[in-house]
């Protein structure tokens, strides 16, 4: 009988991983602390700007607003707002966006999917034709001559069409096909009488679906924040998008400050009102796809995962 109090499978050593469990919480602690410094510091700025835009600007010079807002104010919301134009470029920046982002998902998918066909005709020298254009740039001045010489100067389709395909989009899309469409998969739909255009729509689309998601979240943000080819492209105020509009009135509020020579006190109320417009056309800017993101994040990550080059 064993009289030892210890058990007979204690030696007196210290029991494995004994070291491994006392440094995971020193580990878990150094990583959360790491993590929560990222968040602060991604999530403060888009706050700050928050409470500066319903704050008092001298306040904010002064560096007394930190956490709260001080001498609320919503006046740069009431000027943004009372401009009739905001509304008109909120409703042409939908349209160009929506429009824009529809037309570029199914061209690169499509594509995408015919250059992962190895018994694509040309497909490599296609490939490398599409990967020069990442290297060689033809200028704005030849961009704009196209643009006017196909008859789309100040047409929406000056803003969609001439960035509709993304070279980098193109490269993931080609990528997930092939690493996630088999070729024995295309082969025994084709033994059941599927086609290659029935074989897209029915089989190989419906495995997308991340894939969709991380594209249309690419091209969505690169629309609805394109304010340039607008700005070159269009003449008709009544087509500016919402970027083009929020730019023009902070231009003429700081115009309309540098010009006001009546007294101090004017000039120090209009360059107020300027950085409240300022602070308030980021927020009202940007909220659209603050309230997307979150809804569509988890597909975002996994779209850009698949699709990943190795």
């Amino acid at each position: 009988m064993n009289t030892n109090p210890r058990s007979a499978t204690d030696t007196g050593r210290p029991r494995e991983g004994f070291w491994s469990r006392m440094a995971d919480p020193s580990f878990n602690v150094l990583t959360t602390a790491i993590l929560l410094t990222a968040v602060v510091l991604i999530v403060y700025p888009l706050y700050f700007i928050v409470i500066a835009s319903i704050s008092d600007p001298n306040l904010i010079q002064q560096g007394k607003v930190w956490f709260l807002p001080k001498g609320t104010t919503l006046e740069g919301y009431r000027t943004l707002f009372a401009n009739d134009a905001l509304v008109r470029g909120f409703g042409n920046s939908l349209l160009y966006t929506g429009v824009g982002t529809l037309i570029s998902v199914v061209i690169t998918l499509t594509s995408g999917y015919a250059l992962s066909r190895k018994d694509m005709p040309g497909q490599r020298l296609v490939m490398i034709l599409f990967v020069i254009t990442m290297f060689f740039d033809g200028g704005l001045i030849a961009r704009y001559l196209v643009v006017k010489q196909l008859g789309m100067m100040n047409t929406m389709w000056a803003v969609i069409l001439p960035g509709a395909v993304s070279v980098m989009n193109l490269i993931i899309a080609r990528t997930f096909f092939e690493q996630n469409v088999p070729v024995e998969l295309r082969e025994a739909a084709q033994l059941d009488g599927a086609n290659d255009f029935r074989f897209f729509w029915r089989i190989a689309l419906p495995m997308t679906k991340a894939l969709v998601v991380l594209l249309a979240m690419t091209h969505l943000v690169g629309y609805w924040n394109s304010y340039f080819d607008a700005m070159i492209y269009l003449n008709d105020e009544n087509k500016y998008p919402l970027q083009l509009v929020l730019r023009n009135v902070l231009i003429q509020s700081q115009a309309s400050a540098s010009m006001d020579t009546g007294s101090i006190d004017n000039y120090a109320a209009a360059q107020r009102l300027g950085e409240l417009i300022k602070y308030s056309m980021i927020v009202v800017s940007t909220i659209p796809l603050l309230a997307l993101m979150p809804f569509l994040q988890k597909y975002f990550v996994k779209g850009a995962a698949l699709g990943a080059l190795k």
